[in-house]
């Protein structure tokens, strides 16, 4: 089997320089503590400095780099197919205002980019909601229909500059793409000073309600008037949101095309096998980015296929000999489509979360901080009602009783991996669950031989982990928590790293 292509690494990322901004110190207070800088918190932090607070913003690694830093960059509200169904579950009046609350989000991305001249790759560009085949082609003409009844920039089109033949797509007219790091990054400048920080490399331990809040962290202790948790998945188990929600895990190649062969557009497919494509600047030319093969996160173990199937559909749709990038991302999809807004619980009345941007973060992610730091600030929000943080329908959901009945079985029935107690059948570079004296161990032997032993026991709930061959890290099948290969935390709710285990 051929071996994958690409470097392994967000080209967001890679392309941008890596953030050096202190660690927190022990004993500051601000009016705001906002935990996770993303395009959430950064927004909100932006936000509320200009409305006079001050803030502090908290990274437990370098800005951007989590899930705003892996994600495609498209700044839409066309979200694949969702108006129809939006319409048809909660009303149209909901749903214009699902409509109208992320074209608001784009018009907030375009004055700060224009008002401070950002230079970070911003174009106009149509974005399409495509069908391939005439099995999908009814929903695309549904959707069409209901975006144009909510007031959206839609129309229904069978032609696009896509290399192939479709059967019919929703067009959006004048939505937008940039490189997502390159306007964080700027934007974070105007958050220091002024009474208000960045702290890099701080991980947020705790958080206790309260006149003030107390975040406690690895480095020390902050106080705060009021925090935001902006985390991809709140740390705080207590609002729940684990069990509203699941996480998803999606893949992304990345290879230069001319220009003269790229199609022009932001494009997502329908149907189980769906493709997300767009292009962007890169050396002269443009690098096509091609994302799909999304599935649960833990659920499935040998995803190099999902990155060789990428490679193959570039190849045989754009004519790509090699890929020059390739990454994956990961985001929590809440049960009913819409993002949870709000307050963490109804008792944490001064800490506010937001989660489940359900793969379209940067329209919903800058909307979210406009409407934290609205909710923060007293302004009244029309959009605050309907991504109330605390509405309980979602838990009725047949999505949620799927999901989290798939939890309870995994929970029990996990338990039985891992019978295998022979750890030299761990080839180099691979990982296995193995048993020893009736304890689930995680074993990764690295390409120089040497084994590395954790618990497979992850640290959030105790759900059993399964070994993901990409990105060669343990990852959790019931709330997405994500592991290195030795054992050290990636991707939260866990806040522990996996318990070491002595072999010896």
């Amino acid at each position: 089997m051929s071996s994958l292509t690409g470097k392994p690494v967000s080209f967001w990322i890679d392309s941008t320089a890596t953030t050096q901004y202190p660690a927190l110190p022990n004993d500051i207070a601000v009016d705001v503590a906002i935990v996770g800088a993303g395009i959430i918190g950064i927004t909100a932090a932006v936000r509320l400095k200009q409305a006079g607070k001050t803030v502090a913003l908290i990274e437990s690694k370098h800005l951007s780099t989590g899930a705003s830093g892996h994600t495609t960059a498209k700044i839409t509200s066309l979200h694949s197919l969702i108006y129809a169904d939006l319409i048809k579950d909660l009303g149209e009046e909901k749903a214009r205002l699902y409509a109208e609350s992320n074209e608001a989000g784009i018009a907030q991305v375009v004055e700060w980019i224009e008002q401070e001249q950002i230079d970070c790759d911003f174009s106009r560009q149509n974005a399409y909601t495509f069908a391939e085949s005439t099995e999908n082609v009814d929903k695309v003409e549904a959707e069409a229909k209901a975006a144009i009844s909510l007031g959206l920039p839609a129309s229904f089109v069978k032609d696009t500059t896509l290399p192939f033949p479709i059967a019919g797509a929703v067009k959006f007219e004048n939505q937008a793409q940039f490189h997502v790091r390159k306007y964080l990054l700027h934007l974070a400048k105007k958050i220091p000073g002024e009474g208000s920080y960045i702290f890099e490399n701080t991980q947020v331990r705790g958080v206790e309600n309260g006149t003030p809040c107390t975040i406690e962290t690895d480095r020390g202790t902050l106080s705060a008037q009021e925090v935001i948790l902006a985390s991809n998945l709140p740390m705080l188990d207590r609002g729940l949101f684990f069990a509203k929600s699941y996480p998803k895990r999606s893949y992304i190649v990345g290879a230069s095309i001319a220009r003269d062969r790229a199609p022009e557009g932001m494009f997502i497919g329908t149907g189980e096998n769906y493709r997300s494509i767009r292009t962007t600047p890169y050396n002269g030319d443009v690098l096509l980015l091609i994302g799909g093969e999304g599935h649960k996160v833990g659920e499935e173990t040998q995803t190099e296929e999902n990155y060789r199937k990428l490679e193959d559909y570039a190849r045989d749709r754009f004519g790509i000999d090699t890929c020059d990038y390739r990454w994956s991302s990961q985001d929590m999809v809440s049960f009913d489509n819409l993002p949870y807004i709000g307050n963490l619980t109804p008792a944490d009345n001064h800490v506010y979360v937001a989660t489940g941007m359900s793969l379209w973060g940067m329209s919903k992610g800058t909307m979210a901080g406009m409407l934290l730091s609205d909710l923060i600030l007293g302004i009244e929000n029309p959009w605050a009602e309907l991504y109330d943080s605390l509405r309980a329908t979602p838990f009725v959901s047949q999505t949620s009783i799927k999901e989290n009945m798939d939890v309870a079985i995994r929970w029990v029935g996990d338990r039985v991996k891992g019978l295998n107690k022979d750890l030299s059948d761990v080839a180099k570079g691979e990982g296995k669950l193995v048993t020893v004296d009736g304890d689930k161990v995680a074993a990764y032997r690295d390409e120089s031989g040497t084994l590395h032993t954790v618990s497979a026991l992850c640290t959030h709930l105790n759900c059993i982990v399964n070994w993901n061959s990409a990105e060669k890290s343990w990852d959790c099948p019931c709330h997405g928590g994500r592991f290195s290969c030795d054992g050290k935390v990636l991707n939260g709710p866990p806040l522990a790293d996996l318990e070491k285990v002595d072999l010896s």
